[in-house]
């Protein structure tokens, strides 16, 4: 049974990973704009386009998938709201549709055509897809509103996919331990950023929807030993390894980032070949490209300072619990002999 305390940690954490997923999404903005004359173009004039004059992705398939794990979840929310206090929270609700709309605005939104033609924009919709969407719906934690808003047919076949010896629990077990996670992580946005295969994905529509998902996926695994979600609760891994995860995960975007933004030549020859849509030569939009995914490993730094954060509170917690006791906690005298 969790306690008290640790759904306290949890809520804490949760609206202070919420206050992170606004900041983070705003973050591109305020990156790209500048104190220019009134009539100069942006350097990103693309972020005044997005919703205005590109069109939308609007691919059925992907609508289908976004609608359909909304519903499922807003139905067993509010099954859960009725039934208990507590089981279902406005925090969780705000987090799940955060994540929700991270996901719709990183491949439905005039996003994704975007990063068709602008390596930069590429790689705000690669954060989208690796720290925004991931974190949102896994603070969330929406495993039990999801059983309970999946028919009743499917629910007990569903949970039971879950249960302790089960597969796929199993299988998501060994995914999710930190050294398995992080590597899995690791090499598979290494190995997207790659030229040739980077180049491939731009080309084939179907292995850019696989790239998506994969990024997608791989993030989940990253950040659920950090967030600890239901159904595979673990006991708390210990601050020091969690802390020296997110360092090395800070490193390494921060190597991708300099690997693609420092080199002086055309590393993705796919986006020399498109329409141009601001003044921004293929050299300059790779160079900003690079230093967004660059800019973005100092998000890794943030989930630090609230695991520092949370377990000073608990320390203080525990110093004030043991100070209540009977004389300031000092009226205990121990017996020799």
């Amino acid at each position: 049974m969790r306690t008290g305390a640790t759904r306290s940690g949890r809520g804490r954490f949760g609206w202070k990973a919420a206050a992170l997923a606004l900041a983070a999404a705003s973050w591109p903005a305020a990156l790209y704009g500048h104190g220019g004359h009134a009539d100069e173009p942006l350097p990103f004039d693309a972020l005044v386009l997005v919703f205005g004059m590109i069109p939308w992705n609007f691919r059925v398939d992907i609508l289908l998938v976004l609608v359909l794990a909304t519903a499922v979840y807003l139905t067993g929310w509010s099954r859960l709201r009725r039934q208990a206090d507590g089981a279902a929270t406005l925090s969780g609700l705000a987090l799940y549709l955060a994540g929700i709309a991270a996901l719709f605005t990183a491949l439905v939104s005039p996003v994704d055509r975007l990063a068709a033609e602008r390596l930069s924009m590429h790689m705000v919709q690669h954060i989208l897809l690796l720290m925004i969407a991931p974190l949102g719906i896994l603070l969330a934690n929406p495993f039990a509103a999801v059983v309970w808003g999946l028919p009743a047919g499917v629910r007990e076949r569903f949970a039971g996919l879950f249960r302790d010896g089960a597969p796929l629990r199993s299988a998501l077990s060994v995914l999710t331990l930190m050294p398995v996670a992080w590597t899995l992580y690791v090499v598979n946005l290494w190995g997207w950023h790659h030229p040739a295969l980077y180049q491939a994905a731009l080309e084939y529509w179907w292995l850019h929807d696989l790239e998506h998902w994969l990024f997608f996926g791989t993030a989940v695994l990253f950040w659920w030993p950090i967030v600890n979600a239901a159904p595979l609760y673990r006991p708390t891994r210990p601050l020091g390894a969690r802390v020296v995860y997110l360092v090395a995960a800070t490193l390494q975007n921060t190597l991708l980032g300099m690997a693609i933004s420092l080199p002086e030549r055309i590393l993705y020859p796919f986006y020399a070949a498109v329409p141009v849509l601001e003044k921004l030569s293929p050299i300059q939009d790779q160079a900003l490209g690079g230093g967004i995914m660059w800019v973005s490993g100092h998000m890794y730094i943030v989930p630090i300072l609230v695991l520092i954060a949370r377990r000073l509170i608990a320390e203080d917690e525990a110093v004030n619990a043991a100070g209540e006791g009977g004389d300031g906690g000092l009226g205990t005298v121990p017996r020799h002999g």
